[in-house]
């Protein structure tokens, strides 16, 4: 069994306006959350095999408290910083995951709104459980959302054949 884990990025700082979008930092609240998100993950069994990056600073920031959280510095898994994930559609998400490594078994695409809330609801195959719609209605920053796949393979990956199993914020997490 496949799982996608799909996140949106950490909350990030405003504070200087000179920054190109692509190079704000997290701020407090978002270095403080992204720990906890890889915490979660971890506890909940779904922290990745590989990930896929925005090449934003925010996501590699996030990416790097995550697997602090996680407990994984000392070996954290394979990452590839994707420049096309930097503000993507689902279609090129899917595109990205579809080259997935094989040997992976859980895969996180770690990225931006509108993008990540709009590609979970391209992969869910009917309406969420009940206990999970609040992931449809707002995707806030470090939200992550765990997708079962119908797929044996990466390179199989289609819209419409996921299942969403969990879903959390720093807010659920309080």
């Amino acid at each position: 069994m496949l799982r996608l884990v799909l996140m949106r990025h950490a909350k990030s700082d405003w504070g200087d306006p000179s920054l190109n979008d692509h190079d704000r930092p997290l701020n407090a609240r978002g270095r403080a959350a992204a720990p906890r998100m890889g915490a979660w993950l971890e506890k909940a069994g779904a922290f990745p095999d590989a990930a896929f990056l925005s090449s934003a600073l925010r996501v590699q920031e996030t990416w790097a408290g995550l697997v602090e959280g996680a407990g994984r510095a000392a070996a954290p898994p394979p990452a590839q910083t994707e420049r096309a994930l930097y503000l993507a559609g689902p279609g090129t998400i899917l595109e990205i995951l579809r080259g997935a490594p094989a040997a992976a078994r859980t895969v996180l695409m770690l990225g931006h709104e509108p993008g990540t809330p709009a590609m979970l609801a391209r992969m869910q195959d009917g309406p969420p459980p009940e206990a999970l719609a609040g992931a449809f209605a707002r995707y806030p920053t470090a939200a992550v959302s765990v997708l079962e796949l119908a797929a044996d393979s990466w390179a199989e990956t289609q819209f419409g054949a996921a299942r969403i199993i969990a879903h959390a914020t720093p807010k659920t997490l309080d």
